[in-house]
């Protein structure tokens, strides 16, 4: 029997739209699965882990690594840089592990330019206002933020067309479900 092939699964969305939930469905469902670990220069939370939920590092050290190409995408976000190193995935692809990505949309086509076979799924919200409804129940952003929030949204959502898939969350189990499907999809195809 031919061994399959490991699948990067990558994973966008503008924040709110359901992403983080379905990613962490992904790897309940699929246990051989693992998270890429993106870096960061933000500053480790109390509940946070270094080499388990980021790789924390200096803000010098991000840019050399940015001066020696070693990130396959990164971005700067409120003022924080973070970016997926090219050695994790590449330790994980020869560990032979499906490895599942949570990151904008342009770290996701940069993240397909150059592993053409990553499989791109976008999660959409259902509306724009449905997404602001969401944010605002979050309540944790300001007035400010969630007018960024909302902006950088309706910019991702331009970006959907260049993905494999797109899935709606307007109901939750039934994305859950769909993505689901996909990934059996896409590894039944590999085999």
């Amino acid at each position: 029997m031919k061994l399959s092939k490991p699948k990067l699964f990558v994973f966008s969305a503008p924040s709110g739209s359901g992403k983080t939930t379905i990613v962490k469905d992904v790897l309940n469902t699929f246990p051989n699965f693992v998270f890429s670990i993106s870096a960061t220069t933000r500053k480790k939370r109390q509940s946070e882990k270094n080499g388990v939920d980021y790789f924390f590092i200096s803000e010098t050290e991000f840019k050399e690594k940015i001066e020696k190409n070693e990130f396959v995408e990164w971005e700067k976000f409120y003022d924080y840089y973070y970016g997926t190193l090219k050695s994790q995935i590449e330790e994980n692809i020869s560990k032979g592990l499906n490895t599942v990505f949570e990151v904008d949309v342009k770290g996701a086509l940069s993240i397909k330019k150059y592993y053409p076979d990553a499989v791109l799924i976008f999660i959409a919200p259902p509306s724009i206002e449905e997404l602001k409804q969401r944010l605002i129940k979050r309540n944790t952003e300001t007035e400010e933020d969630l007018k960024k929030r909302i902006e950088r949204a309706e910019m991702e959502l331009s970006f959907k067309d260049k993905f494999d898939y797109e899935v709606s969350n307007s109901d939750l189990e039934i994305a859950k479900k769909k993505v689901r499907e996909i990934i059996e999809k896409e590894i039944k195809e590999e085999i």
